[in-house]
């Protein structure tokens, strides 16, 4: 048996190019420019706004459905997102700083901070907490920044509150 695209699957699913792309019109009508699943990619990177899909707003068989990914898509749109991608919620963070001794950048440019599980000593250091959350700084010397940039997840892995994430990467 197929399975229905326009099931309210928001709620169940993460937010991924396939979750989103499933409660899209899956038309790829490219009044917004794109292709449906280009859309979905664009959405996660914040590239392009839920408005740019007309039909969701336009045509009523897809209002519960755009009701759902916006519901799917509002921590993504409050959170902040650098230029690596990364979003830090800091509603969850609580400050335990795993993020912070797991990044090898870190631990490279601090070896007598955050090589040796303490606190940032450096201001060469990508994350660090403040006021009990987590903050990025220095952006730029992470894996996922420029030209030869790489998949790195050493930061989330170890975060107890999913409160760090890479949407789509």
């Amino acid at each position: 048996m197929p399975v229905d695209p326009h099931i309210n699957v928001a709620k169940d699913s993460d937010l991924s190019p396939m979750g989103i792309y499933r409660l899209l019109p899956q038309t790829n009508c490219k009044i917004c420019g794109e292709t449906c699943m280009s859309f979905a990619f664009k959405l996660l990177k914040k590239e392009i706004t839920l408005g740019k899909c007309t039909p969701l707003y336009e045509e009523e068989e897809y209002e519960e459905d755009r009701k759902a990914l916006e519901e799917m898509l509002r921590p993504l749109m409050e959170a902040e997102m650098t230029e690596t991608g990364l979003v830090i919620h800091e509603d969850l963070c609580f400050g335990c700083g795993n993020c912070v001794v797991a990044c090898p950048v870190n631990v490279a440019e601090d070896p007598k901070g955050c090589a040796i599980g303490n606190g940032p000593t450096s201001d060469k250091v990508i994350l660090k907490v403040e006021n009990g959350k987590v903050k990025a700084a220095n952006i730029e010397s992470c894996r996922r920044f420029g030209e030869h940039r790489i998949l790195c997840n050493a930061c989330i892995t170890p975060c107890p509150a999913k409160a760090i994430e890479f949407p789509g990467g």
